[in-house]
């Protein structure tokens, strides 16, 4: 899967039964359809889907929470055949580019430590780890590293 094929589209309520899939295979708190379907209806919220621009297959999914100037990522996930063919990081990119268009002061999230591969991601778009959740994840029971990237005006513009 090249990058070239990837489309990067808003989520719909046709996304939702393969997110919920998407959802049970990554997480071990999955997000249900209803739960996805009410972000669809939140003003704050912006899901988008990675698709296969040839066949419209969904690859992957991220969400962001916006409110004032702070942007809270949600969850990113990528079907496991999909993973490393750059598919986060085109969403991620997105979301950079929402964040410095609308002035935000920073954008954050949570991960496991234990996913190297997706500190390593976010890293590499300059999140840096601010603190950390005891506990936070559970099934298996872990700590969240709270990683954030903030943005300053002179050297994001």
């Amino acid at each position: 899967m090249s990058e070239k094929h990837i489309r990067i589209v808003p989520m719909t309520v046709d996304h939702l039964d393969e997110l919920e899939r998407l959802e049970r295979i990554c997480f071990s708190r999955p997000w249900s359809k209803r739960m996805l379907g009410e972000e669809l209806d939140n003003a704050c919220a912006a899901f988008l889907v990675a698709e296969d621009a040839e066949t419209g297959t969904v690859l992957g999914y991220a969400g962001l929470l916006a409110m004032m100037d702070e942007g809270y990522i949600t969850n990113v996930a990528v079907f496991p055949e999909y993973r490393r063919c750059g598919i986060a990081a085109k969403i991620i990119e997105v979301f950079m580019n929402f964040a410095r268009a609308n002035k935000l002061a920073f954008l954050t999230l949570e991960v496991r430590p234990s996913n190297a591969a997706a500190i390593a991601l976010y890293q590499s778009f300059g999140f840096e780890e601010v603190g950390r959740r005891r506990n936070y994840y559970d099934l298996p029971k872990e700590d969240a590293l709270i990683l954030t990237r903030y943005f300053n005006e002179e050297t994001d513009a």
